[in-house]
């Protein structure tokens, strides 16, 4: 097995103090929400569900601003819940974090 450099900070473990722990898990939910917000805004956008309709007159206006709705209902879908990943992301933050104090 090759022990090959890992690039700068890649393997850094995030430092905490024990009196903030609070106050970081916070900062790391908020952070894993979203991400998973933007994970579903681009899951979205590949569906193809909000596709510009000639319902609303269409035109380059409607074209640029559905991206607006798009990640609306991405942040309204991670902050309902979501898919669960983002406990997954807070969790191995956490782990990390453990691992590095």
């Amino acid at each position: 097995m090759i022990d090959a450099p890992l690039p700068p900070g890649a393997a850094t473990p995030i430092p905490a103090a024990a009196s903030d722990a609070p106050r970081d898990d916070a900062a790391l939910r908020r952070v894993a929400r979203e991400l998973e917000a933007s994970f579903l805004a681009e899951m979205l956008k590949a569906a193809e569900l909000h596709s510009v309709s000639e319902s609303f007159g269409g035109g380059i206006g409607e074209e640029q601003f559905a991206s607006f709705m798009i990640h609306a209902h991405a942040d309204a879908f991670a902050e309902a819940g979501g898919i669960g990943l983002a406990e997954h992301i807070f969790e191995s933050l956490k782990e990390r974090q453990r691992v590095g104090s």
